[in-house]
C-alpha cells in the first residue's frame, strides 16, 4: 500500500508527539489497570483477618438481623446479608452507620459469639487494591477525581488519535515488518520491531480501552446529553407495590432457593434490603453470572421482591434493553469482567504488553534523537533527549516500585497506623517521587539499573511480608488460599532482576554516544 511521504510524514509527527506527551500517564494506567484484574484476590490477600466469631449458617441469618436492628435501630435504612462470606468480608451482616463527615461513613459486620450474644465489628477491608484502581483511573495524577478525570478524558482521547496515525505509519511497511523482530546490535531496530509487532497485534485491545476510557472521563455529560434528548420529562421510575397483606419478608435461605430456581447459573454472593419510614422493604440480589459481562468489576446486581422471591432480571446482562445492554458492553468490555479467570489473565497480559508498548516509545523517540559520535570526541546530547529518557525511567520504574512497595505495607500498617488509606496513599507517592528523583540524579541508565533492583526487592517483599504473617511477627498475618498473589509477584522477582542485568549490558556495551551509555 503507497502513501505519499509527506502524509506518512504528518501521521508520524502526530503519533510521536501525542505518544510523548500522554506515554508516561498511559503506562501508569495500564500497569495498575492491569493488577487490578485480580482486584478482589488482592483485598483478601491484604485485608487483616476479622475479631468476629465464625459467620452463622444462612437459616440463622434472620435471628442475625433481628439482633442488629434491636441493637443498631439505624441499620434498617440499609443493611446486606451476605451468602458468600469470606477473607475481605467475614460477616454474614453488614449495614453503614453515618461518620462525622458528611459523606463520611462507617461500615459495620455483625455475628454471633460462641455464648450467642451479638458481635460487632468495625469492617476492616485494605484501602490498598483501591488506591491501585484509582491510580488506574485516575492515570496516576494525585488530584481530586474531579481534576483527574477530565485530563485522563483528554489523555483517552490523544491515546486514540495516536493509535490511528501509527496505524497509518505502519500501512507502507506493514507487509515487510508485521512479522520482523530483528535481534542484533541494532537496538534501535529491534525496540522498533517489538513496539510494530506489540500495537498491531493489539489494536483492537487498545481501541476498546480508549473508546471506554472517554465514556468513563465523560459520563456525567453523556448522561445530561441523554437526560435532554431521549428523556426530556425526567425517567418516570414506578413505585413499589404495597406488601402483601399479613406478608413477612421471606428468609434469606428460601430467598437463595427461589433466586438458584430463576437464575440458573447465576452465583448469588448476597441479598441487600432497605426499609422505608413506612415499614416496608425493598431489596436487591448481587452476584456473578461468567457467562455475562458485567458492567461492575466483579458483580452484577437487580431488584428482588423480598416478600415473593421474584427476581426483576432487567438489570442483568442478556437481560436489558438495547440501549442499556449497549451501555453494559462498554463497561464489560473496558473491564474484561466476562469469560472468568481465563479472560482475566488475558487482559492482565495485555496490560502489561501496553505498559510496554507506551516505554518502547518513549525510547525510540530518545535514541532517534540521539547525537551520533564523530572522531574521538564523543557528543553532549540534547537536554530534551536526556529529561525525556530520565523521566521515562522515573515515572514508570516509580509507579512500578511504589505499587510494590505499599501492597507489601499492607500486612504491617493495621498494627501500627490507624488510617491506613492515608498511608498507603502516602508510601506509593513518596517511593514514585524518589524514584523520579533518582533517575534524574544518577541518568537514565544508572538510573533504570537501580531502581529495577529496586523495584525487584520491594516486589520480593509481598510474599516475604505473607512468610512474615504466619509467625505473626509485627502483627502481619497471612489468609489461607491468598498464595496466588504471593507467587505471583514471587515470579515479577526474577522478570524484573532479568531487565536490571540486560540494562546494565546494554549500558556497557551499547553505544558510547547514548544517554544510556554508562
Amino acid at each position: 500500500m503507497k502513501i505519499r511521504s509527506d502524509i506518512i510524514k504528518v501521521y508520524k509527527d502526530v503519533h510521536i508527539w501525542i505518544g510523548i506527551a500522554s506515554g508516561l500517564m498511559l503506562f501508569i494506567a495500564f500497569y495498575a489497570g492491569a493488577i487490578t484484574m485480580f482486584e478482589k484476590p488482592l483485598e483478601r490477600w491484604a485485608t487483616p483477618p476479622s475479631t468476629l466469631s465464625a459467620a452463622p449458617p444462612l437459616e440463622r441469618a434472620d435471628a442475625l438481623v433481628e439482633a442488629v436492628l434491636a441493637a443498631h435501630p439505624q441499620a434498617a435504612a440499609r443493611y446486606f446479608v451476605s451468602v458468600q462470606p469470606a477473607a475481605d468480608q467475614p460477616a454474614r451482616v453488614y449495614w453503614q452507620e453515618r461518620g462525622k463527615g458528611r459523606r463520611e461513613f462507617k461500615e459495620y459486620g455483625a455475628s454471633f459469639a460462641a455464648d450467642g450474644s451479638l458481635q460487632v465489628e468495625q469492617t476492616r477491608k485494605a484501602p490498598v487494591a483501591q488506591l491501585v484502581d484509582t491510580l488506574h483511573q485516575l492515570v496516576g495524577l494525585p488530584f481530586p477525581d474531579a481534576v483527574a478525570r477530565p485530563i485522563m478524558g483528554a489523555v483517552a482521547l490523544a491515546y486514540a488519535v495516536a493509535l490511528v496515525s501509527g496505524l497509518i505509519v505502519l500501512l507502507p511497511t506493514i507487509a515487510r515488518d508485521v512479522f520482523a523482530l530483528r535481534i542484533g546490535k541494532n537496538i534501535k531496530r529491534l525496540w522498533l520491531d517489538v513496539h510494530n509487532a506489540l500495537g498491531l497485534f493489539s489494536l483492537p485491545f487498545h481501541v476498546v480501552i480508549a473508546l471506554t476510557s472517554v465514556v468513563f472521563a465523560f459520563h456525567d455529560q453523556f448522561y445530561d446529553a441523554q437526560d435532554a434528548v431521549v428523556y426530556p420529562n425526567g425517567i418516570q421510575w414506578g413505585g413499589h407495590e404495597d406488601a402483601p397483606a399479613g406478608g413477612r419478608v421471606l428468609l434469606a435461605a428460601e430467598l437463595l432457593r427461589r433466586v438458584e430456581v430463576q437464575l440458573p447459573g447465576f452465583e448469588v454472593y448476597g441479598f441487600g434490603f432497605q426499609r422505608d419510614q413506612e415499614g416496608h422493604v425493598e431489596a436487591s440480589v448481587s452476584g456473578l453470572d461468567v457467562r455475562r459481562g458485567t458492567r461492575a468489576r466483579t458483580y452484577m446486581q437487580t431488584h428482588l421482591d423480598p416478600y415473593t422471591g421474584e427476581v426483576d432480571p432487567h438489570d442483568l446482562p442478556g437481560r436489558m434493553e438495547g440501549w442499556d445492554e449497549a451501555v453494559n458492553a462498554f463497561f464489560a468490555l473496558h473491564f474484561g469482567s466476562f469469560g472468568g479467570n481465563p479472560v482475566r489473565w488475558l487482559y492482565l497480559l495485555m496490560g502489561l504488553a501496553g505498559a510496554v508498548l507506551f516505554y518502547s516509545g518513549n525510547l525510540l523517540w530518545v535514541e532517534s534523537r540521539r547525537r551520533k559520535r564523530k572522531g574521538a570526541e564523543t557528543p553532549v546530547q540534547k537536554r530534551s533527549a536526556w529529561a525525556l529518557a530520565c523521566l521515562t525511567v522515573g515515572v514508570s520504574l516509580g509507579c512500578v516500585a511504589g505499587i510494590s512497595a505499599t501492597l507489601a505495607a499492607a500486612k504491617w500498617l493495621p498494627a501500627l497506623v490507624g488510617d491506613l488509606k492515608a498511608w498507603h496513599t502516602g508510601i506509593y507517592y513518596a517511593v514514585f517521587v524518589a524514584a523520579v528523583a533518582w533517575a534524574f540524579a544518577r541518568g537514565a541508565s544508572r538510573g533504570a539499573v537501580e531502581l529495577l533492583v529496586a523495584s525487584a526487592v520491594l516486589t520480593l517483599l509481598i510474599p516475604l511480608s505473607s512468610l512474615a504473617g504466619h509467625w505473626n511477627i509485627g502483627g502481619t498475618w497471612s489468609h489461607p488460599g491468598s498464595w496466588p498473589v504471593d507467587a505471583t509477584a514471587l515470579l515479577a522477582v526474577p522478570v524484573l532482576l532479568y531487565l536490571a542485568r540486560h540494562t546494565r549490558r546494554r549500558m556497557r556495551q551499547g553505544h558510547n554516544d547514548s544517554v544510556w551509555a554508562q
